[in-house]
């Protein structure tokens, strides 16, 4: 049996008090970030691959691995001011991310069509998402992906599945048995958010989008952000006067930018 659907550590749920179901919910989730260290080897290999190819990283997944997958790769714009480099793909396209679809993960050959829509080249990679490791939908795409020469990992909390047998770097994070028997929205979904965050950040990192720990090209799409982008620039360039270091930042509109133009006009000077 899949250590995904093997029975949950608790029995008679129902009979349990509120706080003996969120202690239960809270202790099985201790282990998830252990399980999640022991995984760290594979995605090293799975991000320096990345950063070699230089391409684009698309993630593939059905369900809740599918929303996950979606959700990572639309806060690459908006944290790091990069639009087209992280693509998330669910089977049964926009509408499943809020209704599940029926049957969508189940039909390789979407998956296979879903990414050829993006016409992937070698230098890509494509991360299939599915905590079972037996989706035909990601499955199916993966050994296409392979085909065209593209890098192939995949995440899934199952030891052995048809999917990391397919893929190039098997991530596989084994969190085991779910409290609610079967429900990989919990464990398994908590270990891949926590995979996806740290491959989309560390490449992030790697090709040049932080400087020190700040996200120095991110989108000003609110004041929240508007405000931490000022301070980090009185930060790096010594400027006291918060209005001028904003009016800075709204003029060039990046950290970075505004930055780098500040130092030119100082040297100038100088």
């Amino acid at each position: 049996m899949k250590t995904t659907e093997q029975d949950s550590h608790y029995s008679h749920l129902e009979q349990m008090s509120p706080r003996e179901i969120l202690e239960g919910i809270n202790n099985e989730d201790h282990s998830v970030p252990a399980a999640v260290n022991r995984a760290i080897p594979s995605i090293e290999r799975l991000v320096e691959e990345i950063v070699k190819r230089g391409g684009r990283i698309f993630y593939i997944g059905a369900g809740t691995s599918g929303r996950l997958g979606v959700v990572d790769a639309s806060e690459i714009p908006p944290t790091y001011g990069v639009s087209g480099k992280f693509i998330g793909i669910i089977a049964g396209g926009d509408k499943a991310f809020r209704t599940a679809v029926e049957g969508a993960e189940d039909n390789a050959e979407s998956g296979i069509s879903d990414l050829m829509a993006y016409n992937p080249t070698s230098a890509d990679t494509l991360v299939g998402i599915s905590t079972s490791g037996t989706a035909p939908y990601v499955i199916g795409a993966i050994k296409k992906a392979r085909e065209l020469g593209l890098l192939t990992g995949c995440i899934c909390c199952n030891e052995g599945s048809e999917l990391s047998q397919a893929c190039e770097i098997p991530i596989e994070v084994i969190v085991g048995p779910e409290f609610v028997t079967g429900s990989t929205r919990m464990k398994s979904g908590t270990a891949t958010k926590l995979v996806l965050n740290m491959i989309s950040t560390a490449v992030m990192i790697l090709t040049g989008h932080v400087q020190g720990n700040k996200m120095v090209d991110m989108q000003l799409t609110n004041k929240k952000l508007v405000d931490r982008g000022t301070r980090m620039i009185m930060e790096k360039t010594g400027i006291t006067d918060y209005d001028r270091a904003k009016a800075l930042l709204l003029k060039y509109g990046q950290v970075r930018k505004a930055v780098a133009a500040y130092e030119r006009n100082s040297s100038k000077l100088d």
